[in-house]
């Protein structure tokens, strides 16, 4: 789930890059005079849009279901972490009482042997390390995750300095900018040339 939405995220940034260009090349074109190939683009760019929509809205419902099994991944960490420390507290009860068998076998000088126990141990150990790493794996990958929202969070920011640059750009150019779907339109006024 995460390798699919960081391939929305490539696919929004990508839709993205390719809106400005459009919205470059509609202006050269307006410019130019070339109304044609303008509207043409003006028309593509559009379609764009409506598919940058659709990708942002997958891209967010994705993130929040990774988020969901992230929180669920944790939980069973710590579910796990608990059977650890009781586990640990068992092999330890289990050691002293195999010192304990040791040293009375030694003072009483009586062949004893207490069986396979220590190779038992050694095999919960084994178990025990490997199902630690499991688990230290999934804290990185949380870990790993909050980056990745920082990184987020960075691209948003810059997509936001963009569009104000852009208006800007416009403003100077004296083009009134096209507002973005969900904004009110202005009442309409004439930007160049005298207003009479």
């Amino acid at each position: 789930m995460a390798g699919v939405a960081e391939r929305l995220k490539s696919q929004v940034n990508g839709k993205a890059t390719r809106a400005q260009d459009l919205e470059r090349r509609i202006l050269a074109n307006h410019r130019a005079g070339n109304m044609e190939l303008a509207g043409t683009l003006a028309r593509e760019l559009q379609e764009l849009k409506a598919d940058l929509g659709v990708d942002s809205q997958e891209l967010t419902e994705t993130e929040e279901a990774y988020q969901a099994n992230l929180r669920q991944a944790k939980l069973a960490q710590r579910e796990f972490e608990d059977k650890v420390r009781r586990l640990d507290k068992q092999l330890s009860q289990v050691k002293i009482k195999e010192a304990q068998a040791e040293a009375a076998a030694a003072l009483s000088s009586v062949a004893f042997k207490a069986g396979d126990l220590g190779d038992t141990m050694k095999r919960v150990d084994e178990i025990l390390q490997k199902r630690y790493e499991v688990s230290a794996g999934k804290a990185r990958l949380a870990k790993d995750l909050v980056d990745i929202e920082a990184v987020t969070e960075k691209e948003n920011e810059r997509k936001a300095l963009e569009q104000v640059a852009l208006a800007e750009f416009l403003a100077a150019q004296g083009i009134q900018a096209t507002p973005e779907a969900g904004q009110q339109t202005p009442a309409t006024t004439k930007e160049i040339g005298p207003e009479r």
